[in-house]
């Protein structure tokens, strides 16, 4: 089943275009100078049909054909002035207004992104990762196409707009009168199809994420898809949400292109009225053929202006509804918020010490059936203590919170002696090591992927912590040893390679507690051997804590402890437990053959 979208937070309003006004503010001197460049671009403009009038009438008017010529090449030397400083001032325009587009939005999808990584696992539990890349890369697209172009189209446009208008008002004020009054009547329409516009925008834009929610689900899964023989539904799965994409942006696009007809046709049809009392002027002889002929430019110019403000005006309301999404997203507030004031992690020698108290937690997903309930468990410095129990029983939870990842709903979790929740999530998080079930493995070479556990740490000390994993074997048999690039996900290792990769960046970050989710789940019985004991190596001076499905790997633990519906149910070592004839004695019998009776 589909995740749900991204909600937007209570007591928040969507916002428009104004939420980027803290990523333009850091750039006002550069604004400040598009739009100097901007005006000057459009004002070079606006004297064009000025120079017009000037050469028209110098070329008909009274004198000798010697002095008419010289009048022509002063008026054409002053259009060509114009010309160029149009030129100079629409280049400046581009490239300030340009770079403008592109470092916005790269501050943008940054700011995005690095919000999203500190949300915790609560909020990926509604939000799909396709969802929130479609807004990443699509949203800030539509974003870069508006601040980077239409928008200083937009703005060029309506300075040479008003502009011209201003000037046919001057010289043609009873006409001119008249066209306003028309034009009036254009903006109410214009007003309601803007927001329909801006609504089918946003919702083209939700269903194009949906298109990339499935496609990155689908992607990651291709094995399975493949494996089970669907790809004819997933496909079809993908067309549908495609096909509902499409309907939207037809939708979308017929409203819009109605808009832009609408707004061209009423105000060229109320422009042409002007044109046409303007020519009955000059066969009045009320104004001379040079008048004429800069109303006519300064009317294609206002004409011009406002066909391209309604293209403009539909791309700002679809930017619009990208922003809108944008924004979302940087409001999503985590649960796990930072403390105030942060206490500092007080050191342990050998090891940590970690205690849960009375701990009960459901999970935002599903708050009617607690995780855990009532837990209690006390951890020791460089005490190893395995948790056991059947799926679904908590084991994995107890990581978790610890961690950080979720807050308990009652109960403490200390870690030294100090709650979690006063640790600054930097300095908690530094002081474990994990190790997951499910191997991650980056895009990059082996070398910096063990690397990832201590960024700073040096070439020997990352083969070092290979050989300690008993990675660096097949590590040098790649065929550029520690350079070589792993693939997707670590798609050209084997999932015993993996996992030794995922426990060196752990041993190699050296932190005092250590967990373990099933470290040694995807090696073969060889691996197992050689991993486990370079895990017990490991476990030296520091403590662990162990998630184990497989009883064989933990028989050695300092205590084992049986959970079973979020509850601790026994307590012992592996003989102690198997004599009890409890949970873990069942657990063994099916994993050893061992009698319980």
């Amino acid at each position: 089943m589909p995740k749900e979208t991204i909600a937007r937070q209570p007591g928040k309003r969507a916002r428009s275009l104004s939420g980027l006004a803290p990523f333009l503010k850091p750039y006002r001197g550069r604004i400040a100078l598009a739009g100097l460049f901007l005006t000057l671009a459009a004002l070079a403009t606006l004297a064009f049909p000025m120079a017009l009038r000037g050469l028209i009438d110098a070329g008909m008017g009274p004198g000798g054909t010697g002095e008419r010529l010289v009048s022509l090449r002063e008026h054409f030397l002053a259009m060509f002035g114009v010309g160029a400083a149009l030129g100079v001032f629409s280049a400046l325009r581009f490239y300030v207004v340009t770079w403008l587009g592109e470092r916005v939005t790269a501050d943008l999808r940054n700011a995005v992104y690095a919000h999203v990584l500190r949300q915790s696992p609560e909020f990926f539990e509604t939000t799909q990762t396709g969802e929130v890349l479609s807004r990443i890369t699509t949203d800030t697209t539509l974003v870069q196409a508006v601040v980077g172009s239409s928008l200083s189209l937009g703005l060029r446009n309506t300075v040479m707009g008003v502009g011209a208008l201003v000037m046919l008002v001057v010289t043609n004020p009873y006409v001119m009168g008249q066209v306003l009054g028309i034009l009036l009547l254009v903006v109410m329409p214009a007003l309601y199809f803007g927001r329909r516009v801006r609504k089918l925008s946003r919702a083209s834009q939700d269903r194009v994420a949906d298109t990339s929610a499935i496609a990155a689900e689908v992607l990651n899964a291709v094995s399975v898809v493949q494996s089970y023989t669907q790809e004819g539904t997933e496909s079809r799965r993908f067309a549908a949400a495609s096909e509902a994409a499409f309907d939207t942006a037809r939708k979308r696009t017929g409203v819009r292109s109605f808009l832009v007809a609408f707004i061209i046709t009423a105000t060229f049809g109320a422009l042409l009225w002007g044109l046409y009392q303007g020519t009955q002027a000059v066969i009045a002889g009320k104004v001379s053929a040079g008048h004429l002929g800069q109303t006519v430019v300064y009317v294609t110019l206002l004409v011009g202006s406002v066909a391209v403000l309604a293209e403009v005006w539909g791309d700002v309301l679809r930017a619009a509804g990208a922003t809108e999404r944008l924004i979302e997203l940087m409001e999503a507030e985590s649960p796990v918020a930072e403390p105030a004031a942060p206490q500092a992690l007080p050191q342990r020698s050998g090891g940590s010490e970690v205690s849960f108290e009375s701990i009960r937690f459901n999970y935002p997903s599903r708050p009617q059936r607690p995780a855990l309930d009532g837990f209690d468990l006390q951890v020791h410095p460089g005490e190893t203590v395995a948790l056991v129990g059947p799926s679904g029983a908590g084991k994995t939870t107890v990581f978790q919170l610890l961690l950080r990842f979720y807050d308990a709903q009652q109960g403490c979790i200390r870690l030294n002696g100090v709650p979690v929740q006063d640790l600054a999530l930097a300095d908690l998080r530094g002081a474990v090591g994990l190790v997951p079930q499910d191997s991650v493995i980056f895009s990059a070479s082996a070398m910096d992927n063990i690397r990832y556990g201590r960024p700073d740490a040096t070439d020997d000390e990352v083969k070092a912590a290979a050989r300690a994993a008993f990675a660096d074997d097949f590590i040098r048999a790649l065929p550029e040893g520690y350079d070589s690039f792993l693939g997707e996900r670590g798609l050209r290792l084997s999932g015993g390679q993996r996992q030794r990769i995922s426990i060196a960046r752990a041993m190699l970050k050296n932190p005092p507690l250590l967990l373990l989710d099933e470290a040694t789940s995807a090696l073969d019985a060889e691996s197992e051997r050689v991993v486990q004991a370079a895990l017990e190596a490991a476990m030296k001076d520091r403590t662990t804590l162990v998630i184990a499905h497989r009883l064989a790997t933990i028989q050695r633990a300092d205590r084992i402890v049986v959970l079973d519906h979020g509850r601790v149910v026994d307590v012992g070592r592996h003989e102690e437990l198997v004599a009890r004839g409890g949970l873990y004695a069942r657990l063994a019998a099916m994993q050893f053959g061992v009698s319980v009776d």
